[in-house]
């Protein structure tokens, strides 16, 4: 699994969601979702849409760049972290970058843990 289908499997375990869920937010079956993760289908425009209705970062899912967020659009917990991040000196703003880096990575490995236990019960 590579690109797109990876990407979407990546979005759709952010948003903590089950495959058939999220099938049926984007208006497919469980198993067209199977194969738009596994890149044995391609999502049309309209499914796209109604997943990006419900979080899904669609400009990462086609093209593995995230969306800039917008200045105002910012829950008041992110700006209370930007605040604080910008008051740091470089050298602590790199720290942090390393440190959510490694976190944000270790809570894919969590979430796909998590879905092999599923799985397995």
């Amino acid at each position: 699994m590579s690109g797109i289908g990876l990407r979407l499997r990546q979005e759709r375990e952010r948003l903590g969601l089950s495959q058939r869920v999220f099938g049926e937010i984007g208006g497919v079956e469980a198993n067209a979702q199977g194969k738009y993760e596994s890149g044995d289908r391609a999502p049309k425009a309209d499914y796209l849409s109604r997943v990006a209705a419900k979080g899904v970062d669609v400009l990462y899912v086609l093209t593995s760049e995230r969306t800039p967020v917008v200045a105002g659009r910012l829950s008041q917990m992110e700006e209370q972290v930007l605040d604080c991040y910008r008051a740091l000196f470089k050298e602590d703003q790199d720290t942090i970058c390393r440190l959510t880096s490694t976190l944000a990575e270790l809570s894919q490995i969590q979430g796909s843990r998590k879905k092999s236990q599923a799985a397995e019960s």
